[in-house]
């Protein structure tokens, strides 16, 4: 897919999780393969973080109505072909190796797993 089809899909995803049509998890499970694109890349730890915050979302209506609309800027955004404010990005951008985003299921993509689990360079 191009960066502005998987963007576009992002952002029903996205807009699926707010209107609870879907669970993050599930938005995680059907997020585009193998993405660099950075604003992507920040949209999914969104995601994350989303999922993450719910108990403080349950107990704290203005937090819960601010991580909402945060999230729909997002999505609002990527429909629309833009890219993120940098601080969004730049605020994700630790988060980034630490969490394997999904990958595509190829041989070449078996065989770095492997090496990495083997500890193999």
């Amino acid at each position: 897919m191009s960066n502005r089809t998987d963007r576009e899909y992002v952002s029903r995803l996205i807009i699926s999780v707010l209107t609870e049509r879907i669970s993050v998890r599930e938005a995680l499970l059907h997020y585009p393969k193998n993405v660099t694109d950075k604003n992507l890349l920040a949209a999914y730890h969104a995601l994350i973080h989303y999922e993450a915050d719910e108990d403080l979302r349950a107990r704290d209506i203005a937090f819960k109505e601010e991580q909402d609309d945060y999230l729909n800027m997002i999505a609002e955004l990527l429909s629309n072909g833009k890219d993120l404010p940098l601080n969004i990005i730049k605020s994700y951008e630790e988060y980034y190796p630490e969490i394997e985003l999904p990958k595509s299921k190829n041989i070449i993509n078996m065989l770095k797993k492997l090496s990495k689990f083997l500890n193999v360079k």
